[in-house]
């Protein structure tokens, strides 16, 4: 072994201790990485929720990223004067080519501090709507919903997204502030529609659907704990119909509150009860 280490020190014109810090820098790198495959399926095993094992095995990774670096600062620390020289001189020379880089892992810092996104998250951000799987250091992925009319529901088309982009365009979080929006399902009927019986149709109908009922309870418990970071009010959270006369017909506008991921779900039920029972009392669409 020592043969070895003197010819490539001579044939590189390199000291040995360098390549003996090397070498034991190299054969700690994949001594970690083993200890971190080994801890990655203890994981796996010890959690049986997804989410929890994502999240296990991401610090994981951080963690034996953490020691591998201190243990590259021991080995190197009486070269690091001369490192770090280095290092400065080559950093100016491709600051404007590592820009994008850069600028993404310091987006990616801003983000964690500021948890502007979060994992499972559904956000709309320059254009691409989905719900976040994957958080990194420098990007972000996206499992892509439809649009409104198609219901929202996952596309299958995973979008990744520098992280640069929070710092560039307008990031709408579903679930930032509460877990619940507001939805509306417009419902237009004939001008001479007896509008007191309709309404009564359809407050029955999303009062009595499973999913609409628990919530404003949830969502008035949400705005008490997050009240003293964000100024909303709302004073009403159980559902409300609103009407409004539109050229030749009347439109009644269902509010309610709705978690986003179950909001076709929902849509649904009401569309269908609603056929049904407008049907049974003689009510007509327009």
């Amino acid at each position: 072994m020592e043969k070895i280490i003197n010819y490539i020190a001579d044939t590189l014109n390199i000291s040995e201790r360098h390549i003996i810090i090397l070498l034991l820098s190299i054969f700690t790198y994949y001594f970690l990485k083993a200890l971190q495959v080994i801890l990655d399926k203890l994981l796996l095993k010890y959690f049986n929720n997804n989410k929890k094992q994502y999240l296990g095995i991401k610090k994981n990774h951080i963690i034996f990223n953490i020691i591998f670096v201190f243990c590259l600062i021991v080995y190197w620390s009486k070269d690091l004067k001369n490192m770090m020289t280095m290092i400065t001189f080559v950093s100016t020379a491709f600051t404007l080519v590592l820009k994008d880089f850069i600028l993404n892992l310091f987006a990616g810092i801003y983000i964690k501090m500021k948890k502007i996104i979060s994992l499972e998250d559904r956000i709309l951000i320059h254009d691409v709507k989905g719900d976040v799987i994957n958080l990194s250091a420098l990007n972000f992925e996206i499992l892509e919903v439809n649009d409104k009319e198609n219901g929202e529901q996952s596309s299958g088309i995973v979008t990744v997204v520098p992280n640069s982009y929070v710092l560039t365009y307008p990031v709408k979080n579903y679930n930032k502030a509460f877990k619940y929006i507001w939805e509306e399902i417009n419902i237009d009927l004939p001008i001479n529609t007896d509008i007191k019986k309709a309404k009564g149709i359809l407050y029955k109908i999303v009062n009595e659907n499973d999913i609409i009922k628990r919530i404003p309870q949830k969502m008035e418990k949400q705005m008490s704990q997050a009240s003293s970071e964000y100024r909303i009010y709302y004073n009403k959270f159980k559902p409300i119909i609103y009407t409004k006369i539109i050229d030749n017909h009347i439109r009644l506008s269902v509010r309610y509150l709705m978690h986003p991921k179950k909001s076709r779900v929902v849509e649904d039920y009401i569309w269908l009860k609603t056929i049904e029972q407008f049907k049974n009392n003689e009510i007509d669409f327009c």
